[in-house]
Parts: structure tokens; sequence; C-alpha cells
């Protein structure tokens, strides 16, 4: 399972690269930059992946309160 994690972080840590968009002067909507838009897109991604993480990874020992 961690393995699974820590490829997800590095699969969404070379996403954040978004080099394929950095020259495209597509609009998304007719309004906004797709570099904009993916970051928007990619920024969800990120905040999803952290709640992955939290949910599956975080150590159990800090939520033993009064070391019970």
């Amino acid at each position: 399972m961690k393995w699974l994690l820590a490829l997800m972080v590095i699969i969404v840590y070379l996403l954040h690269q978004g080099l394929w968009v950095w020259h495209d002067r597509t609009l998304v909507m007719g309004f906004l930059p797709i570099g904009l838009a993916y970051h928007a897109a990619y920024s969800i991604l990120a905040a999803i992946m952290m709640a992955v993480l939290v949910r599956f990874a975080w150590p159990a020992h800090l939520e033993d309160v009064g070391g019970e």
C-alpha cells in the first residue's frame, strides 16, 4: 500500500510541472487561459491526494492522547 501512495505522490509531483501548457494560448470556456485552468484542476487533485494520504498514511501514534 505504501508503494502505491508513494507512486501517487510522484505522479502528482510530475504533473505539477505542466510544461505542455506554458505556451498554449487556448482559452477554456472562452475566457480562462488553459494554464490557469490546469493549475486549478491540479490544485483540486493535490487536495484529493492529501486527503488520501491522511486517510491511509497518517501515523496512528499521533492520535494517542494522554498516553493510554
